[in-house]
């Protein structure tokens, strides 16, 4: 007999059926609810980022040819402007394979070329595995494999082990045509992702050009565009202390990397290396190109879109005279060729001369030459630099600082004498002047050079007490007094010149009493032949230090009228008040004055009609120049600083020329024929422009007569 099931029972599966379709139903819906809410947020909400991805549009700022700004001399006349280029660029994508860019390398050689003499055996090898599969697939073992297989070895290690194995013979099988090839593909894998990389940038021809733009479409990255190098119009000029400018391939010098990354700059932008190039480097720098590159989605650059527009760099009007820069070029090389010929010794090499405006420290000309011998003639080459990075004792030349330093601290006062005299220090060579001088005041101290007068004024400010043949003890503190009142001119100290890399000379440092002598006389410690001139000029205008000032303007690039506005000038600046009087300074100029009249320079300089003043230097030194085997030699510098006029001094130099012999006795006055030359020269030249202005204005105002009255008669 059937037992059947409760009926209680199947009512309960019959109502579980519906609650179990209805949760089903409840989870399709959730589910389906949930693909919409996602495919709303990612078409609305995110579609415009997903857009972008598939597109792949990257926004980057790249360093395009834009113009560094001009330099020109106080004249405007250029000293360094920009010359046009054309160029051949490639921008590499982030999905370049090499295989893709030696396809478009063999292409471009068939239409350019290039210089091939930076290509390296490293260089070579690379391509020779990368061009020779087979051939480079036997250099490796089965055994070297499988040590790769098994980790013992990287990828790395077993294409190092290739490169080893490359021989000279198998280098040898390169031949022109793919040296053509690997110098570009070289400067193809140089360059940084989405950034243009010049392929050739110099003597790019015309007929290359045109075929590269014919076949644009088959050499995707390659561009043609233009770009720009450094020109110089005066040569060598002036070109040590102008610096220089990293080239195209360069971009960030190493030496200076993280400086530039620091300011925002771009691993390949060109910048200033060094000098004034490297100080103006803000100024001198154009604004880049902003560019938009837009890529599809495996990083092939698809186009590119220009964001905003370059901007050439500012432009620079400099201080310098350009036209007696030259002249006081020539008549250096001039003086320096004829000394060399006459001298007695091989040291000499070098001459120096600075000349400033002691009212307002403008440098009108820096310049420097350094002669070589090759093959039988003698050569010039620009050392300008050498006039503010390189020191030397200065002798005499300085005797107007030793006064002053008397003067001020009271160790003598403008009424002293003294009497020129051997000095006699035990277990020390006497000490005198050139020639015994009598009796001597401040004034004829100065004019006939007494090195007597300069000791004893050192022996009052060391507090001592001179007895003949016993020792003199002096208050060595004496030295930080000297050295303290020699920095209120410019000596011993930075000029603070708008330049990197200033010299500040040697400072002894022993401090025993005969060198305390010794250094009142320039024998002790070195400068350079810039702070001469700010010494001078110190004096000349009465006791103020000038900052040495190289930049008169900064202007707006012009390309219609060559020269734009005036954005700043930059103003005088006193960086100092000496710590003497007037009448104190007065009494040293008069001094000065009878040098040029009747003492040590007179025979060079009592002729002239501009009224000079100055101070001639000899210092007894040591050389230490490019001759290594002389290192050491005794040798004398001579030097001149002066300034005219006299009485309103407008123009103030110094003239060193180091290691000018050896012997005393074979002493000759290059220094005072190089000044008197370059004084004679500024003073014409100054007349000449004056002359031009006045004709000038005479011309302008028959023009403007001539305007009003045809004007008139209308």
């Amino acid at each position: 007999m059937r037992r059947s099931k409760p009926k209680k029972q199947h009512n309960e599966k019959k109502k579980s059926l519906p609650i179990r379709l209805n949760i089903l139903f409840l989870l399709a819906f959730i589910i389906f609810t949930w693909i919409i809410v996602e495919l709303g947020i990612k078409q609305i909400v995110m579609g415009e980022d997903y857009k972008n991805e598939a597109s792949k549009q990257e926004e980057v700022d790249v360093s395009s040819a834009v113009p560094r700004g001009k330099i020109y001399d106080r004249n405007l006349n250029s000293i360094v402007t920009n010359k046009a280029l054309n160029a051949i660029t490639y921008t590499r994508s982030t999905s370049t394979t090499q295989a893709q860019r030696l396809k478009i390398a063999k292409k471009l050689a068939g239409m350019i070329k290039v210089d091939t003499e930076k290509v390296t055996e490293r260089d070579k090898k690379d391509y020779w595995i990368l061009t020779r599969p087979k051939e480079a697939k036997k250099l490796i073992t089965a055994k070297e494999r499988k040590k790769v297989e098994d980790k013992l070895l990287s990828d790395d290690d077993l294409y190092q082990i290739q490169l080893k194995r490359i021989t000279d013979k198998q280098l040898n099988e390169l031949t022109d045509e793919d040296m053509q090839i690997l110098a570009i593909k070289r400067q193809m894998d140089s360059g940084y992702s989405l950034t243009p990389q010049y392929i050739k940038n110099k003597d790019v021809t015309a007929k290359e050009m045109s075929v590269v733009s014919e076949h644009l479409e088959e050499l995707p990255g390659v561009d043609v565009t233009s770009d720009w190098e450094r020109d110089y119009p005066y040569k060598s000029l002036l070109r040590t202390l102008l610096g220089s400018v990293s080239s195209s391939n360069e971009g960030l010098p190493s030496s200076l990397l993280e400086h530039y990354l620091s300011l925002g700059y771009s691993r390949n932008d060109r910048v200033g290396k060094s000098y004034l190039e490297y100080q103006y480097e803000d100024v001198l720098q154009g604004q880049k190109e902003k560019v938009q590159n837009m890529t599809d989605s495996s990083g092939n650059v698809t186009g590119k879109k220009t964001i905003s527009e370059g901007k050439a760099g500012k432009d620079l009007v400099l201080t310098i005279d350009i036209d007696l820069q030259k002249s006081v070029e020539k008549i250096i090389e001039k003086n320096l060729k004829s000394a060399k010929a006459r001298a007695s010794t091989e040291l000499l090499d070098r001459a120096f001369v600075v000349m400033m405006d002691p009212r307002n420290g403008e440098v009108l000309t820096m310049a420097g030459k350094q002669i070589k011998k090759e093959n039988g003639k003698y050569k010039l080459d620009d050392y300008a630099l050498g006039s503010m990075t390189s020191s030397y004792g200065m002798g005499s030349a300085v005797k107007g600082a030793t006064v002053l330093t008397g003067l001020q601290t009271g160790a003598i006062n403008l009424n002293t004498v003294f009497q020129d005299e051997p000095l006699l220090i035990a277990k020390s060579p006497a000490k005198k002047s050139w020639k015994n001088l009598g009796s001597v005041n401040i004034q004829r101290a100065l004019e006939q050079s007494s090195n007597v007068f300069m000791f004893k004024t050192a022996i009052a400010v060391g507090k001592g007490t001179y007895k003949p043949n016993q020792p003199l003890p002096l208050d060595t503190t004496a030295f930080d007094t000297f050295r303290y009142n020699f920095s209120q001119f410019g000596l011993g100290v930075k000029t603070g010149i708008d330049l990197p890399n200033e010299a500040t000379g040697y400072k002894g440092t022993s401090r025993i009493s005969g060198l305390l002598l010794d250094y009142a006389i320039g024998q002790y410690d070195t400068y350079t032949p810039l702070q001469m001139v700010q010494y001078v000029s110190t004096i000349a205008n009465g006791g103020y230090r000038l900052k040495p000032q190289l930049v008169k303007e900064v202007r707006e690039p012009d390309a219609e009228k060559g020269i734009g506005a005036v954005v700043e000038s930059v103003q005088p600046q006193v960086l100092n008040k000496v710590n003497m009087s007037s009448e104190e300074i007065k009494e040293v100029q008069a001094g000065f004055r009878r040098v040029m009249t009747k003492g040590t320079a007179a025979s060079d300089f009592a002729s002239a009609s501009y009224s000079p003043a100055g101070k001639t230097g000899t210092a007894q030194s040591f050389y230490d120049g490019p001759i290594k085997s002389k290192t050491g030699e005794a040798a004398y510098n001579t030097t001149l600083v002066a300034y005219a006029p006299a009485d309103n001094p407008e123009i103030a130099i110094s003239v060193v020329v180091p290691w000018a012999y050896v012997n005393y006795s074979d002493r000759y006055s290059i220094t005072n024929e190089i000044g008197r030359e370059v004084l004679d020269k500024y003073f014409e030249l100054k007349s000449k422009q004056e002359d031009d202005n006045t004709q000038q204005k005479n011309k302008n105002k028959i023009e403007e007569e001539a305007q009003s009255s045809t004007s008139s008669n209308h």
